[in-house]
């Protein structure tokens, strides 16, 4: 620790803090453009200019400068620092007036109007006149993707767009080119950035140069009602924004979780508003004799699901199968439905899984957390590729790679996860050998935080021939215990999920019980004619061939492959539409809030489970959200404590370990194909089309 004096004020901290860091320690403020607490310091805006005592008789870049940089006085006295001084003031307004030299007089059509840097520094740092009428500097726009619209004008150089998509993303794709006047920021060869968090450079320009491309001259901030929620396009539970105006989402930006998602989102998480606007079911539908779907009243709709399981055997002939986007509340509904007509058939997991919660709840946890990724000392990714399941939890594993140097190793397909690996080999054989402690084994049994990821793929059974996926997190548990040293406390078993309702129902046990199979099992009941019902809670991404003449029941928001399958629909809310509580993939509990209602009759799935209950005959012991909750909290407590992770015994891993196999061969295919078209919310956006075409344009470019 160090001591500094901050315009008098005496205070203490770590020697390496720069001089803004120790001046906002004391309270003081300082304007900066280029400098960003996550990025490298480049030091070329010069706003963050600072006096400093018995040093060069000149301001100095408080971003750059160290605390041990400073001198103590001539007797020992600590080092001092003026933030506020004429020298300081009179340098802040020269530097700001040389910013505005070339910035056009664009904020009355700027979409960065209102949540400006340059406005608001303008404002308290700048001075009220302009010394300069020579015609401002024009730069050509860049066309640089469909998510981020270029105006080059506005630029002021401060280079946190190219640190960002170097430092974090992970693609050498922009830089600064030419010199003086002519330098300009630009993509190389002026082609399209590639990168699934590039949306996030809008978040960081401090000025107009880099705005939202679908959300260009739609809304205006202060128009907007923003509501704090959860995003459900991938198992992270990133921490989101909801920007609506009236009862229409107009954008979604990320808030700050440092445990989480940092202040970075997806690309998938940002731009996918507009896809909840097209392709929705915003009435009851029920298919006529013809075989058309038509449009019905809810009690018509109803009726027929009440015929469907009247006409049914009743018990294990009724199936209920979730799908990646349900919420906690949804399924215990559907699951206290299920029971109450004598049916174990539910399932939340990918078809043929091997995860089971019977083998307790650290076998299908992110047990190291997200944030515990920059604690580790070597990693092994196993059947996943964290780019396209996760992108901001990507980004933490180049964050540690970048940091530390650790080994990396990969089993499965070859992939870009934007950051240097060891591939080992394609499927079981090599998962076999490294838990025999030969190769790559060899290093995890030498680190004391190793971790070890395992993506949902690589846990089901048709992904690895005839070895079943239950064995494969097995002797993924196994390697992650290892024989060597480990630190106190460390547990570097983490499965990655790829769907934010897959641990919730994991959670409340929406799997096959009391006789009931899984959902693979029961589409193939399906097509022997033994299953007479089946529910699909928003499942699309199943084979809808495969369900024979069973009467489908699709209770979702969006017309996607289940709504085509179906006999009747009822349309459901949407994840900005509804409260929810929804378990990431690290087994932390948080709650979606409602940021718009849902469009046309559209319901709250969980209410829609609740008035069918009562038309069957079998009412649900709860009659409002609250009351849901209640018996839901009663009946798993962890589910009431939000944005927390309830501890898991290590003991059930090495009880998982002790089935490990290897006897069996197989390889792990890719688990996402497509990034951009994973929901039915993703595939409904415009946007996300566009992207998914883009991308492909550049894949088959490669090849």
């Amino acid at each position: 620790m160090a001591q500094i004096k901050v315009d008098g004020q005496l205070v203490e901290v770590p020697d390496y803090f720069t001089l803004m860091q120790a001046a906002e320690a004391a309270g003081a403020e300082i304007p900066r453009f280029c400098y960003h607490e996550r990025l490298s310091v480049a030091g070329n805006c010069r706003m963050c200019l600072v006096e400093v005592k018995g040093g060069p008789p000149k301001p100095q870049a408080s971003c750059a400068m160290s605390v041990k940089d400073l001198r103590p006085g001539p007797n020992g006295e600590p080092p001092e620092m003026f933030t506020n001084t004429p020298m300081v003031k009179k340098a802040r307004e020269g530097v700001m007036e040389f910013l505005l030299i070339n910035h056009p007089l664009d904020c009355p059509i700027c979409d960065q109007g209102g949540e400006c840097d340059l406005q608001d520094q303008a404002m308290a740092y700048g001075v009220d006149k302009n010394r300069y009428a020579e015609n401002k500097r024009a730069v050509e726009d860049k066309y640089i993707g469909p998510l981020v619209k270029t105006s080059m004008n506005r630029c002021i150089h401060c280079t946190r767009c190219v640190r960002f998509t170097t430092e974090v993303a992970g693609i050498s794709e922009m830089g600064l080119i030419g010199r003086g006047e002519d330098a300009e920021i630009t993509t190389y060869l002026e082609k399209s950035l590639s990168s699934e968090l590039q949306g996030n450079v809008i978040d960081l320009c401090p000025v107009g140069a880099l705005t939202s491309r679908p959300y260009a001259f739609s809304a205006r901030p202060w128009e907007l009602n923003k509501t704090e929620s959860i995003d459900v396009m991938d198992a992270v539970g990133s921490n989101i924004r909801v920007d609506a105006r009236g009862r229409e989402v107009m954008r979604i930006l990320p808030r700050v979780n440092e445990a989480i998602n940092e202040e970075w989102i997806s690309d998938k998480t940002r731009f996918v508003w507009d896809g909840l606007k097209s392709q929705r079911l915003d009435r009851p539908y029920v298919r006529n004799k013809a075989g058309r779907l038509q449009a019905a009243s809810w009690a018509d709709a109803f009726a027929a699901v009440a015929k469907a399981i009247k006409g049914s055997a009743g018990g294990n002939r009724i199936g209920a199968i979730a799908g990646d986007l349900s919420s906690v509340e949804d399924m215990f509904a559907m699951k206290a439905l299920m029971t109450a007509l004598g049916s174990g058939n539910t399932d939340v997991r990918p078809p043929m899984s091997g995860l089971d919660p019977k083998w307790g709840r650290a076998s299908y946890l992110f047990n190291p957390t997200i944030a515990g990724i920059e604690d580790a000392d070597a990693v092994l990714i196993i059947g996943s590729n964290p780019r396209y399941e996760a992108a901001v939890l990507n980004a933490r594993i180049r964050k540690l790679w970048r940091a530390k140097g650790v080994p990396v190793a990969l089993i499965g397909a070859k992939v870009d996860l934007t950051y240097p690996y060891q591939h080992l080999g394609q499927g079981f054989e090599t998962l076999a050998e490294i838990a025999a402690g030969r190769g790559f084994g060899e290093v995890l049994a030498k680190a004391q935080r190793p971790l070890v990821i395992v993506g949902e793929r690589a846990l089901s059974h048709g992904s690895v021939g005839k070895q079943p996926g239950r064995d494969v997190l097995a002797l993924a548990a196994k390697i992650a215990q290892g024989a060597g040293d480990r630190a106190e406390g460390w547990n570097g078993f983490a499965v990655l999920h790829s769907a934010a309702s897959r641990v919730g129902g994991l959670d409340i046990g929406f799997v096959p019980h009391d006789g009931g199979v899984c959902s693979a099992d029961q589409m193939a009941k399906a097509q022997k004619g033994e299953l007479d019902v089946l529910f699909l809670l928003g499942a699309d991404e199943y084979d809808m061939s495969s369900m024979g003449n069973a009467f489908v029941v699709y209770i979702g928001s969006h017309g996607d492959a289940g709504a085509h399958r179906a006999d009747v629909i009822l349309p459901g809310a949407a994840y900005t539409e509804k409260s929810g509580t929804y378990v990431n993939t690290e087994g932390r509990v948080q709650m979606a809030n409602r940021a718009v209602f849902p469009p046309g009759d559209a319901r709250e799935e969980w209410a829609i489970i609740r008035a069918l209950s009562a038309v069957i005959g079998r009412p649900l012991g709860f009659d409002s959200l609250a009351d849901l909750r209640r018996q839901l909290y009663a009946e798993y407590p962890h589910m009431a404590r939000l944005d927390a992770i309830a501890p898991e015994a290590a003991a059930d891993l090495v009880r998982l370990a002790g089935n490990a196999t290897k006897t069996q061969t197989g390889g792990f295919p890719s688990p996402i194909s497509e990034f951009y078209l994973t929901n039915p919310i993703a595939r409904a956006s415009a946007v996300m089309g566009e992207c998914a075409q883009l991308a492909s344009g550049l894949r088959q470019a490669a090849e």
